[in-house]
């Protein structure tokens, strides 16, 4: 099923994405909170992302990278700010250097994921809020949009190795 929806909101400075899956919220939980998992779907399809790092718990960090079709590498950190597990959680994500540091610590957005099970469904709700209408448009200019929804188009595949316990 994958993404029913996308919803650019300028005046609430939010980009917010909702997708479904014939999985369990546990599952679906499987695949943010395991780093092997994650990199199977986090990136586009033509960026795929590796995660140096993942400490998945309330202040805990990850340090990634996605690697491009030309072998360029943009690098990128999340600090998980909270969580209720496997329902929702929330991190703070801004661009990395190099060193897997924040470029610009004040740089960020947060993103909060819910899951919620509507019968054999669950549904994945995740909203990004940004700093300011600047920003939201520089993120939908590189493309975020586009990517997101050919990231999450590859987490059925993921699920579907989840089920069955590989």
């Amino acid at each position: 099923m994958t993404v029913i929806s996308t919803n650019k909101d300028v005046d609430n400075l939010t980009f917010t994405i909702v997708a479904e899956f014939d999985a369990g919220p546990e599952a679906v939980w499987q695949v943010w909170e395991n780093p092997r998992l994650l990199e199977r779907w986090r990136g586009p399809p033509t960026w795929p992302a590796t995660f140096e790092k993942l400490e998945f718990a309330p202040g805990g960090d990850a340090r990634y990278y996605m690697s491009g079709p030309d072998g360029e590498k943009a690098r990128g950190w999340w600090k998980i700010v909270s969580m209720d597990a496997p329902r929702r959680f929330a991190f703070d994500d801004g661009f990395a250097g190099d060193d897997g540091k924040p470029l610009d610590p004040d740089d960020t957005t947060r993103c909060e994921v819910t899951l919620a099970e509507d019968g054999n469904v669950t549904r994945m709700t995740s909203v990004t809020t940004f700093r300011s209408a600047e920003q939201l448009e520089q993120m939908v200019e590189m493309g975020m949009e586009e990517g997101t929804i050919g990231a999450m188009g590859q987490i059925d595949a993921v699920l579907a190795d989840v089920r069955v316990g590989s």
